[in-house]
């Protein structure tokens, strides 16, 4: 009886000791890697916002920190990220009856370069795009801090998941 309570004890508790592979609770895929390192990403826009370069990369910066298990260092991580901003733009989304328009979109636009120097087959080079729509009434530069955050967790969010969960 002895010997079955101690298999039905340790038996599961050994199997999960051995399941410690690199998954996050995200559902990332950091494999055998231990560090990160982010670039920071400049703004190579026509358009250019002065905070959009420290506010995007330390946005970058914070979604790996919190999300996975990965030490952040300043450069030669097992997985780095660099590349620019490459797009910041203001166009007109919705034309009214009156030939103006309802709605203006912000969008942005980054081209990320990731490198994996643990698994090079999974390093990869895109530009990545996010919008937010506002009313066409609002003035832009009451709103342009709110957007440029929420697009910036969204274009986080995707590079991300691209990234670690191969999506």
């Amino acid at each position: 009886m002895r010997k079955l309570l101690y298999t039905l004890v340790f038996a599961p508790l050994l199997f999960l000791s051995g399941c410690t592979g690199g998954y996050s609770f995200t559902g990332g895929d950091i494999g055998n890697a231990k560090t990160i390192s982010v670039a920071i990403f400049p703004n190579y826009a026509e358009y250019v916002n002065p905070q959009l370069s420290q506010t995007f990369t330390e946005q970058l910066r914070q979604i790996f920190v919190q999300q996975t298990s990965l030490s952040m260092i300043s450069s030669g991580g097992d997985l780095h990220f660099e590349g620019s901003i490459v797009g910041y733009s203001i166009s007109a989304k919705a034309a009214t009856t009156t030939e103006t328009t309802s709605q203006n979109r912000l969008t942005i636009s980054v081209n990320v370069i990731f490198t994996n120097n643990l698994d090079p087959d999974k390093s990869f080079e895109q530009v990545f795009s996010r919008f937010r729509d506002f009313p066409a009434d609002q003035d832009f530069s009451s709103v342009e801090a709110a957007l440029v955050e929420q697009i910036n967790q969204e274009l986080a969010e995707n590079i991300f998941n691209r990234a670690l969960v191969n999506w």
